[in-house]
């Protein structure tokens, strides 16, 4: 089952200084046919201006993972650690017992973020920050593990839960597979370009919320840059 959540349709809130989508429900938007998707509970697609941002706030018992799809974050946390992430780089936050952040569009540009949410296994743990550079070049044609919960994604940031965060970039016409453990879940988002998932299509910034799919094969109509959450149930 590939259900296709068209972009037109999410829910959301223009701030000004953001403009803000929910695959999920999030603040003020509630619907409860789309409350999570397994252990994700959170995908935001937030468009942030030029020198504005997120002051700081806090966070406990979430797994928080940035991907920056155009501009630059700024970061700055309670534990000291301050970084600044990329285009098409992730960074994880483990909010753990708690943790205060602040994430900030430091550029002269416009930011694009995807702002994704995936509840923990484990509880209790300290806070953590993590950011890693993903050259796009390393995953064309094919999914590379972004973050992860699973010991043998080692190269991945971490995790504490048993999911993973994969990207692709796609040149039109090539398409990429990904096998998916029984029982799983997955949530698809072309951050550009147009696809096709085992022959659903989906513009750009839809989503697709996947269940019962074993192996997945993603046809890119147009050059395409790809995230996908893969949970447990």
């Amino acid at each position: 089952m590939i259900e296709r959540r068209p972009f037109a349709e999410l829910g959301g809130a223009n701030h000004g200084w953001l403009d803000a989508k929910h695959h999920f429900s999030f603040a003020n938007y509630y619907d409860p046919q789309r409350m999570e998707w397994g252990a994700l509970r959170v995908w935001n697609d937030d468009t942030i201006a030029a020198g504005t941002g997120f002051p700081p706030h806090g966070h406990a018992d979430m797994e928080i993972i940035t991907y920056v799809r155009e501009g630059a974050i700024t970061h700055q946390d309670s534990l000291g650690n301050k970084g600044r992430t990329e285009a098409g780089d992730v960074q994880v936050m483990s909010a753990g017992t708690g943790i205060r952040h602040a994430e900030y569009n430091l550029e002269p540009v416009t930011t694009r973020i995807f702002q994704i949410w995936i509840q923990p296994d484990r509880r209790g743990e300290s806070p953590s920050w993590g950011s890693k550079p993903f050259p796009k070049g390393d995953r064309a044609g094919q999914f590379v593990t972004l973050a992860s919960g699973f010991e043998q994604d080692g190269d991945a940031l971490p995790i504490r839960t048993q999911a993973r965060v994969l990207g692709a970039t796609l040149k039109q016409g090539q398409s990429a597979e990904l096998e998916l453990p029984e029982g799983h879940l997955a949530y698809l988002v072309p951050a550009k370009g147009r696809v096709s998932v085992n022959g659903v299509e989906l513009e750009a910034r839809d989503g697709a919320a996947i269940r019962d799919e074993r192996k997945l094969t993603i046809t890119a109509l147009d050059e395409a840059e790809l995230v996908l959450v893969q949970t447990a149930r």
